[in-house]
């Protein structure tokens, strides 16, 4: 690996991240109640792109950059546990697991989705 290597990868990292930040604010701000629809968002579009990118089979240098470094900071599986942790220490426990099962299933489904899509592009 390629010290230009990293530097794509941290730059797209950077990309990722602020990204991730923009929308999860943006739709917080547009929904109510106590579901992490913001951190939901990120994930499943997140899963979808990801898909999407494995799907046109790009370089692998390019996969590792887009994938990793955009994708892989945009995407959060820590907030989505913390997230989903608060949830059932509120007594939300309907909520939580609503997190837990939706995110998996709408997950693999974007992901899958993304796939076709890729392959088909």
């Amino acid at each position: 690996m390629t010290a230009g290597l990293w530097l794509c990868a941290l730059l797209a990292g950077g990309i990722g991240a602020v990204s991730r930040f923009t929308i999860d604010r943006s739709v917080i701000t547009r929904t109510a109640g106590s579901y992490p629809w913001g951190t939901f968002t990120v994930n499943i579009t997140g899963a979808m792109i990801l898909g999407i990118l494995s799907g046109l089979a790009p370089h692998p240098h390019l996969a590792l950059i887009a994938g990793t470094g955009a994708i892989g900071s945009y995407t959060t599986f820590s907030t989505w546990m913390l997230e989903t942790n608060r949830l059932g220490e509120e007594r939300q426990i309907r909520l939580a697991l609503i997190n837990i099962a939706a995110s998996i299933t709408a997950g693999v489904a974007a992901a899958a989705l993304g796939l076709l899509i890729g392959e088909h592009l």
